[in-house]
């Protein structure tokens, strides 16, 4: 099945179709400080129990960047959009944050640092997936106030602890060169997520995403960090040059 997707852009990024189910996401140079996004997805419209994709499912594309180092982050896969906190505005759908379920390959720069557990790679080109319960939206969204609290590292340290706990994750990094074409799939089960590149498999985990989640494409220019010194960090970084991600021929069976 060829899923339906939508484009998003934003700060003179560009969704382009090349050809029939071929697509270049590009963000423009710039700034620090100015939020440069580039993604397709099938979800922003959508309550988070409305999202489309439960397991069994296998999605396989093809996919290169335009560069190997690119700041910001890159990549393709299944998420529930943990971090939304969209209200309806703009067509979006009403959604309060939840704890994150994905299973995705996903570039991350410096100084992003997207992992709870020390053991796992936090930087870098990743397969990763991240399984979480369904802890009550309000409950969640109660505990906001509490976030300034992150600003002080001994406190920032114990909510990661806490973190950890409550999410689990696995990770590993890929050798492959990502301004290549490469032919990437990712075969997802109720108990298990398999990661092929060009028919290969590079990694396997038994920490399986909970569903509903939703597809998304992406690139974009942002940061964030909870690294174990438990410092909160997140940003926007600079572009010196355009970058692009070429994704074609996505499938989801």
């Amino acid at each position: 099945m060829t899923p339906e997707l939508e484009g998003r852009a934003s700060a003179g990024a560009e969704v382009a179709l090349l050809a029939p189910g071929h697509w270049r996401l590009s963000i423009p140079a710039g700034p620090a400080g100015q939020y440069r996004l580039a993604q397709l997805d099938d979800y922003m419209r959508l309550p988070r129990a409305a999202l489309r994709w439960r397991p069994p499912l296998r999605l396989s594309l093809r996919a290169r960047a335009s560069q190997a180092g690119l700041p910001g982050t890159w990549g393709f896969g299944l998420w529930n959009d943990p971090f939304s906190a969209r209200l309806g505005v703009g067509g979006a759908a009403r959604r309060l944050p939840a704890l994150p379920n994905a299973a995705w390959f996903f570039y991350a720069s410096p100084p992003n640092h997207l992992a709870f557990h020390d053991r796992h790679p936090a930087q870098g080109f990743l397969a990763a997936t991240f399984a979480a319960p369904a802890l009550p939206a309000p409950a969640l969204a109660l505990a906001a106030p509490a976030l300034p609290l992150l600003a002080w590292p001994p406190t920032g340290r114990l909510l990661r602890r806490l973190a950890a706990r409550l999410v689990a994750e696995d990770a590993a990094a890929l050798a492959a060169d990502p301004t290549a074409w490469h032919a990437f799939a990712l075969d997802w089960r109720a108990g298990r997520v398999c990661f092929a590149i060009d028919g290969q498999t590079v990694f396997e985990t038994a920490i399986s995403p909970r569903g509903p989640l939703g597809l998304v494409l992406w690139i974009d220019n942002q940061y964030a960090a909870f690294p174990p010194d438990g410092r909160l960090r997140f940003g926007n970084l600079a572009n010196p040059e355009p970058a692009w991600l070429e994704l074609a021929g996505a499938e989801v069976e």
